[in-house]
């Protein structure tokens, strides 16, 4: 298994990148070799600072990056050398097996759709994200802002690709599906959220349980997959992130607001698309770096791009 990393992406790099692919290294296996893709020479020197043998990784130099500031089409297009673009051309020559990045996460997305493009079939990517239950089982949710209003097939075929996450990526051999709305009537929401209801419940083979609401999240309640339109699953994900500050600055003490901590789960992966990849947050440091290439690790085991494909 080869996991590319792309070492210019996000705020804090190379530096914090560079670390969280050392601290990576612990937890891969042997023929699992992470690929740090970016400027050499600052690759070369912090693990030198670092005193890490870079024999340990795979480096692949790459002159150029894509500011978090750039145009996503334009910058992708015109900087063929920088480590997204290269990291998305040794993904389409099977050259690696899975890539991450902390990068521009326009760049990310123009470069799934102009490289390994979407699966046939798929009506729209989605990007997931997990949800922690106090029952301390991990659920999915998706699209978490990838599209921020969806026709009901494209609900329904969230239900089916969050599906296929949870069985492969999560371990639920059947998973419940719940469709996010305002009330569990099937008649509550919007147009798009009641067509989409009845199309989900006349779909075979998906374990659909109905409509679930808000106060249902995070409880023992709260389905295997959430399906939302992009913009109700990014308000999800954010406020889960504010209780966690709060969490935090007021000094509370608890295992499962732990959790709740985005460094933990480290990114979102692209679900729809011909590879395995996974995005993670702009203001990633060390300990989110490394959860991101253990999640992308878990994504290629899982085979997920390949499960989709079948199942679509």
């Amino acid at each position: 298994m080869r996991i590319g990393l792309d070492v210019m992406g996000g705020d804090y790099a190379p530096d914090a990148v560079i670390e969280g692919a050392v601290d990576s290294i612990a937890h891969l296996t042997v023929g699992e070799i992470l690929v740090l893709i970016g400027d050499e020479s600052a690759i070369r020197r912090k693990l030198d600072q670092m005193q890490v043998d870079p024999v340990l990784f795979e480096i692949v130099h790459a002159p150029e990056m894509i500011e978090m500031g750039d145009h996503p089409a334009k910058a992708f297009s015109q900087k063929k050398d920088s480590s997204i673009a290269m990291g998305y051309g040794m993904l389409k020559k099977g050259l690696l097996d899975g890539f991450c990045s902390a990068g521009n996460t326009g760049a990310m997305l123009v470069g799934a759709s102009y490289t390994v493009n979407v699966i046939p079939g798929v009506l729209r990517p989605a990007l997931a994200t997990i949800l922690p239950c106090v029952d301390n089982r991990d659920c999915v949710i998706l699209d978490i802002g990838l599209n921020p209003d969806c026709k009901p097939d494209v609900l329904l075929q969230y239900g089916v690709l969050g599906s296929i996450y949870a069985k492969h990526v999560l371990g639920r051999e059947n998973p419940t599906v719940g469709l996010l709305n305002i009330g569990e009537e099937e008649t509550k929401g919007t147009s798009a959220i009641k067509a989409a209801y009845e199309l989900m419940k006349e779909y075979p083979g998906l374990n659909f349980t109905g409509n679930i609401e808000g106060n249902a999240l995070f409880l023992e309640t709260m389905t295997d997959v959430v399906v939302c339109d992009g913009f109700v699953g990014n308000v999800i994900l954010k406020m889960g992130e504010a209780f966690y500050h709060i969490y935090k600055i007021r000094n509370l003490k608890d295992t499962y607001f732990d959790r709740l901590d985005w460094e933990n789960i480290g990114g979102s992966p692209i679900i729809g698309i011909n590879a395995n990849v996974v995005i993670g947050h702009g203001i990633s440091k060390r300990r989110a770096i490394k959860n991101m290439v253990l999640q992308t690790r878990g994504v290629v085991r899982a085979n997920l791009a390949q499960k989709i494909k079948e199942a679509v």
